[in-house]
């Protein structure tokens, strides 16, 4: 029980850390990869309170997905962040007036939890089967009643990801890329090119 709640403090330390690391960063590469150890230390939290499912879940999607997209949008985008932070004071009072409702939105929401007790439509969780893990009646639940939206919730990361491609790509003069039309159009007289090379020469342009 003791090394449970060793591991429990310091995961939360971590992740609370690596949290505020993401908001003050100064480089956007520095603010993703902080944003990857808050989500791994959020998915050991998971597993510490038995919830191997969404565990796994953080990783592969938000890490292996969202945090990694992230990490490549910023990498490969030439932005210029100093242009950027240039109107940073401007639009201060609207991010600590939007901040400032939100956090109150927030202490609302604890203080009536506290109070109240949860108000969600099943508050009292639902026994899982004996024989049956905690994965694998996640898993009944997704891919039967709300498998639609997991479907959806995968489209949206699909075109998360064209997205982020389309917007890195740039084509820039003197540089030969693929096509492939004009690959499937080639035929052996068009493709191939018979050469009589003389000893002693080289082949010219």
């Amino acid at each position: 029980m003791a090394l449970q709640a060793i591991a429990f403090y310091l995961m939360a330390t971590v992740t609370i850390l690596a949290g505020l690391a993401v908001v003050f960063a100064r480089n956007p590469v520095h603010s993703v990869l902080f944003l990857i150890t808050a989500f791994f230390s959020a998915a050991g939290l998971f597993v510490l309170i038995g919830a191997e499912f969404l565990a796994m879940l953080l990783i592969v999607v938000y890490v292996g997905a969202v945090a990694v997209l992230f990490l490549f949008v910023v990498m490969m985008l030439d932005v210029d962040f100093s242009q950027l932070r240039q109107g940073f004071a401007r639009y201060l009072p609207i991010g600590l007036l939007v901040a400032g409702i939100l956090t109150v939105e927030m202490v609302m929401i604890a203080i009536n939890v506290a109070v109240n007790g949860a108000a969600a439509k099943n508050a009292t969780p639902q026994a899982s089967l004996p024989d049956v893990s905690n994965t694998e009646t996640i898993g009944r639940v997704l891919y039967t009643d709300y498998v639609y939206v997991f479907q959806a919730a995968g489209l949206v990361l699909l075109v998360a990801m064209i997205g982020a491609i389309v917007l890195t790509l740039r084509h820039k003069p003197g540089i030969k890329r693929q096509s492939i039309p004009a690959q499937n159009a080639r035929t052996p007289k068009t493709g191939m090119t018979i050469v009589d090379i003389k000893p002693g020469e080289g082949i010219s342009e």
